[in-house]
């Protein structure tokens, strides 16, 4: 085994007191540990080498200790971390220990109760909660959910100050989803004069099967084809009945197809299937997992291609409309674009210097990126530059999307603000500065210019985690409304295919649909989880909402 010298350990030392501005140190260390005769070839001898060094032996140890106590399990799906401290203040024994009783509490904690996990956490692991984020608001916002999540599941276990601070709670929340000073004239909630019809059981059809929470889920544009992805390291081609739905709940095995993205245990986070997106023929499905890997699928189940070559979980995933080419983003910073029919990478984009969080194609061959690093970039397929670099944002880009047209690109970011760029110039068109908190998703209705709906005017809609969902009138870059009417984040948006309604889903377990026209709600259904994506049939008479509680709902809606 290759050691160091106490020669070349003094000369690291050295190099890293003068690097770090210890220049009174690195002298006197210098001239007792006689660094002017050392042998060593300091331009050989890179920026941080100590650093790198005790890096590089603190992730040894790391590895040895999980490699001796590992039995009969993968380590790529059992791997645990450890603080650099244990690291360094313990030996090889005692860091297995460590990890063996840390292994043995969370089976425990798997056996007692697999949901104990709460929504926001696990909402966030998805493509974009899934963000990674470490912000300080975030978790007491996260604590909230938790405790929140656990009252519910738990009441047994609870006690009365935690039942306290949950009633005291709803106050608090209608103070924040106020505006400070009276409502706005434009502000629209439900009232008791126009009450919402409540969808009734019997217009739902609750799909169940998925053993963990389903984070994403879309209909096949050519039928009755339902997809859904799931923390269970599955997807599900589920076979919907057109028409009204005849019961309460589905479970067999008739109607739905297990996509399995990986063998044995399917309870770990690193298989979570964290996007889907259906080919524009409805002929092939597209799933992106936490384990970087994409996969095309058919619609009878079967694994047509296995697409590797991220290092990273896959956020974002989208077909282009001519369906040979799709497009994938990535935590490790970049996006790539597969030649679905030749099974292979075409070309990889690594303009950012965060993770990519969402990716959209403007046409058949360029696209739009955005990341946790606050940039947008345009790319071409062919280009070794971004054709188009938007530079505002303040935060994370959690969304971007093209206007039906291609000329216009809505963005929106935890710094507040939903953004509109042209391609025409440079800096962005409109600043939009309405919502309270984190934006999370936009979309553009299907109408205007470009679309089936062109004499109905465009619209952007944005929903943020202050419960709101704004509608923006793009022509002036003006908010027409504010629809309020649910209590915690909102996860998810859609239009109805003739544009004249939204659906709304939020962790406050309820799913609204709202009239554009009346601008209310019409509609609304409440689950038994948080709400992480909501989508409409091609017909428009179907809406389907996935849960933190692992089912999936499909809502019958005739107005």
């Amino acid at each position: 085994m290759t050691s160091i010298t106490s020669v070349e350990l003094n000369y690291l030392v050295f190099r890293y007191l003068q690097e770090s501005g210890f220049t009174h140190s690195a002298f006197a260390f210098g001239y007792e540990a006689g660094i002017n005769k050392c042998p060593i070839d300091g331009n050989l001898v890179p920026p941080g080498a100590l650093i790198t060094f005790v890096q590089k032996g603190l992730q040894y140890l790391e590895m040895e200790a999980n490699l001796t106590c590992q039995c009969d399990a993968d380590l790529d799906e059992d791997f645990s971390f450890l603080q650099p401290l244990d690291l360094i203040t313990k030996d090889v024994h005692e860091l297995r220990q460590m990890i063996i009783e840390r292994r043995k509490k969370l089976q425990k904690d798997q056996n007692k109760d697999p949901e104990k996990e709460s929504e926001v956490e696990r909402g966030r692991v998805r493509e974009k909660e899934r963000h990674e984020k470490e912000k300080a608001c975030e978790k007491d916002r996260e604590k909230v959910e938790n405790d929140k999540e656990i009252e519910l599941l738990h009441e047994h276990q609870t006690g009365r100050e935690m039942v306290t601070d949950q009633e005291d709670k709803p106050t608090v929340k209608h103070e924040e989803n106020g505006t400070f000073g009276g409502p706005e004239p434009m502000d629209i909630s439900t009232t008791s004069t126009s009450q919402p019809s409540e969808i009734m059981s019997s217009d739902v059809t609750i799909l169940e099967g998925h053993t963990s929470e389903v984070c994403a889920c879309a209909w096949s544009p050519a039928g009755s084809l339902l997809a859904s992805g799931s923390g269970d390291s599955t997807a599900r081609i589920w076979t919907i009945a057109e028409g009204r739905s005849k019961s309460g709940s589905h479970n067999g095995p008739l109607n739905v197809l297990v996509l399995k993205h990986v063998r044995g245990r399917t309870n770990e986070k690193s298989k979570d299937v964290t996007t889907l997106d259906w080919n524009g023929e409805g002929t092939l499905l597209a799933t992106g997992s936490y384990d970087g890997q994409a996969r095309i699928w058919t619609t009878n189940g079967e694994l047509r291609s296995t697409l590797s070559k991220h290092k990273g979980p896959i956020f974002s995933l989208k077909w282009n409309k001519k369906g040979d080419y799709l497009l994938t983003g990535s935590c490790d910073k970049t996006a790539i674009v597969w030649d679905v029919k030749a099974e292979e990478w075409k070309q990889q984009f690594e303009f950012h210097s965060g993770p990519t969080l969402d990716v959209d194609w403007r046409n058949n061959v360029s696209f739009a990126t955005s990341s946790t690093d606050n940039m947008i970039y345009v790319c071409k397929i062919g280009e070794n530059r971004p054709i188009k670099t938007f530079a505002g944002h303040q935060g994370e880009v959690n969304c971007v999307k093209w206007d039906p047209t291609g000329q216009l690109l809505a963005s929106c970011s935890d710094d507040i603000t939903a953004k509109i760029w042209s391609m025409k110039q440079d800096t962005y068109l409109y600043d939009l500065r309405e919502h309270t908190k984190e934006i999370y998703t936009i979309r553009w209705s299907p109408t205007g210019p470009g679309t089936s709906n062109p004499n109905q005017k465009l619209v952007l809609a944005s929903a943020s985690f202050d419960s709101t969902i704004k509608l923006w009138d793009i022509e002036v870059g003006k908010l027409i409304c504010s629809l309020n009417g649910h209590r915690d984040p909102v996860y998810s948006l859609a239009f109805s295919p003739n544009g004249e309604y939204i659906a709304s889903g939020s962790l406050d377990k309820s799913m609204h649909v709202w009239s554009l026209k009346e601008r209310k709600i019409v509609k609304t259904y409440t689950g038994d989880g948080g709400i992480f994506e909501v989508c409409w049939n091609k017909e428009g008479d179907k809406i389907a909402a996935c849960f933190a509680n692992n089912t999936v709902c499909v809502l019958d809606f005739r107005m």
